[in-house]
């Protein structure tokens, strides 16, 4: 199950994103796994954002005169895999936070000023970014927002809080939802970019899991956005939310797919090596039996996403099958988690082999970029029920 050697009909990938695939899991060999202990205590430092820039990887599906790679979805794909086998939940969330959600609305809706001050900068790691829109009283509920822009000369101020910002205390600067104008519901609410200053306190959260990932409350106390860092159209923020959204969901079923694959090999690997009453664990029944239900799993979930992969990559209406992509695989691997770490036995309890940690970070998946909740309301309302 090595989706390194998965060229084949199954998958709709190309030689060409093989051979990138075989340049990032280098990479995350070399320069992530070795220190993801280390940066599960602390966080990982900005530096990895430099590094993957210096092998173009911040940049693989952005054009080439801002400094991208000029690849496509697919390509990006091969990363968020990749990025998934790093075996940090909080590392691979911290770098997608950047890559995936907080700056494709500016190369998607910015101004060609605004793309040479914030997107040349992310590509090349340089600045950092954040997407700010949840709030204490606005999670998957986006039209309750309340964080204020208020018209001031020369552009607006901003108060109010936001809340589980991934990347909120390192950012350099916040893609920001915030309401414009008193309209109720959706209406009234627009996208600014704000540059982190003296007006903006961002304090870091204690998390269950993802604990590489610097995750935190931003408070905004009249911080000033000058009129040019307006993104996309005033008051049309939700249209901008909305189009991002089915590539973050997307880019979360990649990557995990790709963990549960790596769980399940250093499980497979535990059940061969681990002897009791004479022989290896895994040779007994109903071990077995639960290595062909977890290599079952992540066939089917791999199975999903990757046709949710190919409708998006062709710009299909791809909308509900990466809604169920995302449902299914975020549930899936908690309870991969779970029997990885019963197969291992107190082992699976320990630090040392990693998989406890992968079940702690799993949890966040069915919360994360849209609850199942909303997911099946989602499908739900697409029957027109």
């Amino acid at each position: 199950m090595d989706a390194i050697a998965a060229h084949d009909a199954f998958s709709p990938f190309s030689a060409e994103h093989d051979e990138l695939r075989a340049s990032v899991r280098q990479f995350v060999e070399r320069e992530l796994v070795p220190n993801v202990d280390a940066w599960e205590r602390d966080t990982f430092p900005n530096e990895v954002f430099t590094k993957m820039a210096a092998n173009g990887f911040l940049g693989l599906k952005y054009p080439t005169e801002y400094g991208g790679e000029g690849g496509d979805f697919l390509h990006e794909a091969v990363l968020a895999e990749e990025l998934g086998r790093c075996g940090s939940g909080g590392l691979a969330a911290g770098i997608g936070a950047h890559i995936e959600i907080a700056t494709p609305p500016i190369w998607k809706f910015g101004t060609e000023d605004q793309k040479q001050r914030y997107l040349v900068p992310a590509i090349t790691g340089e600045k950092i970014a954040a997407l700010a829109i949840t709030e204490p009283e606005a999670g998957s509920d986006v039209a309750s927002v309340r964080t204020r822009a208020t018209r001031v000369d020369g552009g607006w101020t901003v108060s109010g809080e936001k809340l589980y910002i991934t990347n909120g205390v390192r950012a350099d600067f916040y893609v920001t939802a915030v309401k414009t104008t008193d309209e109720g519901g959706h209406g009234g609410m627009s996208f600014l970019i704000i540059d982190q200053q003296d007006a903006i306190t961002a304090s870091p959260l204690e998390k269950m899991g993802w604990h590489a990932s610097d995750t935190a409350s931003v408070a905004f106390q009249d911080a000033f956005v000058p009129e040019e860092n307006l993104l996309g159209e005033l008051d049309g923020a939700f249209k901008l939310i909305m189009a991002n959204f089915q590539w973050e969901r997307l880019s979360m079923s990649l990557g995990t797919v790709a963990s549960m694959e790596w769980a399940f090999e250093k499980t497979l690997a535990f059940a061969r090596e681990r002897h009791a009453f004479g022989r290896p664990i895994g040779s007994f029944q109903t071990i077995r039996h639960d290595l062909a239900d977890l290599m079952t799993t992540i066939h089917t979930s791999r199975c999903l996403t990757y046709d949710a992969l190919r409708r998006f990559a062709a710009g299909q209406d791809a909308t509900q099958q990466v809604t169920m992509a995302k449902l299914v695989t975020q549930r899936a691997a908690v309870n991969v988690a779970d029997v990885c770490v019963q197969i291992h036995g107190g082992a699976g309890y320990m630090r040392e082999y990693g998989i406890e940690r992968m079940y702690r970070d799993a949890r966040l998946g069915p919360i994360g970029g849209g609850t199942d909740e909303i997911m099946r309301e989602i499908l739900g309302r697409s029957l027109g029920v």
